[in-house]
């Protein structure tokens, strides 16, 4: 983690998430059919030491990096927020071609709107699953990554390596689609953010999780074949076609409002 230290005593009354699934909460389910995820953790922890305290989630599913400036990083500067966490960029070295420089030139427009404007900023290397299909892309969000410590140590903001956390790469902390966390992967994104905030630690975020029995060869290629028909394949239409899950869908937290908690059911850790 870059720029965090420990203020077991700070207390902050506001947060803005901005960015895309990761950070809007899928794959993160609740009862009605809706998403939590880590943003929605961590503003029910924030809330529950500062009465009154607000909370707006601007982030919507397959967004990219120009998406995110053009349509929440304006809005989310001008709320004023003590936190405001970035995660952007990762849809974008996930598409077929990826002009890497522009991604890098509109990260940078959104740390410097962002910066000034809120009290702390946090970003993220986003976490990696292990598996033969993120291979390919790797040499680019490491790339991406690279230029986010950069920007935060030009620009004074935190990070949050995930990325470097080997549990996180464990694939029983995904779902089935093999893109995003489950609820126990966003609760510890939740914990490694909130210990960045330099609150007192709750546990170890970043602990292995207990051994696994290896599935059969047949049970992976049944689970191979099943991702494939139901995720891989969709998720490579879109990219092709330049369609995204998220168009048309609105922020479920457009607004900086008092933060009021959600039915949060089976959001225990896995053990």
């Amino acid at each position: 983690m870059i720029g965090s230290a420990m203020e077991t005593n700070a207390t902050y009354t506001s947060l803005v998430a901005v960015g895309d699934s990761f950070t809007e909460g899928m794959s993160d389910l609740l009862p009605d059919g809706s998403y939590r995820g880590w943003a929605d953790l961590l503003a029910g922890r924030l809330a529950a030491r500062a009465p009154g305290f607000r909370y707006a989630n601007l982030a919507v599913r397959g967004k990219l990096i120009g998406q995110i400036v053009d349509e929440q990083v304006d809005r989310a500067a001008a709320m004023g927020a003590d936190v405001v966490t970035l995660v952007g960029g990762l849809n974008d070295t996930l598409r077929p071609t990826c002009d890497m420089g522009r991604v890098r030139g509109l990260l940078e427009e959104a740390v410097e709107k962002l910066a000034p404007s809120c009290g702390r900023l946090v970003l993220m290397r986003s976490p990696g699953r292990h598996g033969p299909v993120m291979e390919r892309f790797r040499p680019r969000m490491e790339e991406l990554f690279s230029f986010v410590d950069e920007l935060a140590s030009r620009h004074g903001a935190d990070v949050v390596d995930l990325y470097g956390a080997t549990a996180l790469g464990d694939p029983r902390l995904w779902d089935a689609d093999r893109l995003h966390l489950t609820g126990e992967g966003h609760r510890r994104v939740a914990e490694a953010v909130w210990q960045t905030l330099g609150l007192a630690p709750e546990y170890d975020w970043q602990a292995a999780l207990p051994a696994a029995v290896p599935a059969g060869w047949m049970t992976r290629r049944v689970d191979d074949v099943r991702f494939a028909r139901q995720h891989l394949g969709p998720w490579i239409g879109r990219r092709l076609t330049g369609r995204s899950s998220g168009d048309g869908r609105p922020a479920k937290r457009p607004e900086l409002l008092p933060y009021e908690e959600r039915p949060a059911e089976g959001a225990g850790p896995l053990t």
